[in-house]
């Protein structure tokens, strides 16, 4: 990959956005790359943490690629698609953020589950002021994270979150010195992979609003005798036929 790297240890992966001469923009390459994380994550999952190359960690998409983009590459939700996707990893992400999380790069921060700060952070959606809106999930993630009235102040009156401001919405978790945010943000999936890994995944799913009562249900009746016993005689009724 050119434009994400990813590290995996034994309880947990390191994703950077590595693009620190565009401020980690999110181009057309880094959305294919990510997908292709996600199917890593979701093959084998552990907890996330996110993170971006230098002083940033992503202000917004690529403008040069979005202005060429037409009415059915809005239809496809390419950001938004990707930022669903993320959100829905099985076990926690954690994004670790310095400087700048604007448009496309606050959206991808949004759409994790929790956010370590540095004080140097920014947060923003200036979106209406390039003739389009915020598209890939900050007009329903936002809102839930930081209540209605102040997400209307980013995305419509184009407020920006310093650090201090984000944490006092609830927004980002804490805020540590300038360079401190990956051990920061470790340290909360150090106390993350000491739980249980299943009842963190029902709880994230249950949180979320993703959790399907009939998925649970049947998981619970997978792991039954009964269900063994029921099916190894029908299995053995027809094999004797």
């Amino acid at each position: 990959m050119q434009t994400v790297t990813v590290e995996r240890t034994d309880d947990r992966y390191v994703v950077t956005l590595d693009r620190p001469a565009a401020r980690n923009a999110i181009d057309a390459a880094m959305i294919a790359e990510l997908h292709t994380v996600c199917g890593i994550v979701e093959a084998a999952p552990a907890p996330v943490l996110l993170t971006g190359a230098g002083e940033h960690f992503a202000g917004g998409a690529d403008i040069g690629e979005l202005r060429e983009r037409g009415r059915d590459e809005a239809l496809s939700g390419i950001n938004r698609t990707l930022f669903d996707r993320f959100a829905a990893l099985p076990l926690p992400t954690v994004a670790a953020i310095s400087g700048y999380a604007l448009g496309g790069g606050a959206e991808l921060a949004y759409a994790c589950d929790i956010r370590i700060a540095t004080e140097t952070a920014v947060f923003g959606n200036p979106e209406p002021g390039l003739g389009i809106l915020a598209a890939a999930g900050a007009t329903y993630r936002l809102p839930s994270l930081i209540g209605q009235s102040v997400a209307k102040q980013v995305l419509l009156a184009g407020r920006t979150l310093d650090a201090e401001a984000a944490r006092r919405y609830g927004l980002v978790m804490d805020v540590v010195p300038a360079g401190e945010h990956l051990a920061a943000a470790h340290r909360v999936i150090d106390r993350i992979v000491a739980s249980a890994p299943l009842a963190l995944r029902l709880t994230k799913a249950v949180v979320d609003g993703t959790a399907r009562i009939e998925d649970i249900a049947q998981a619970v009746l997978f792991e039954t005798a009964d269900k063994r016993d029921r099916m190894t005689a029908f299995l053995e009724k027809r094999n004797r036929r």
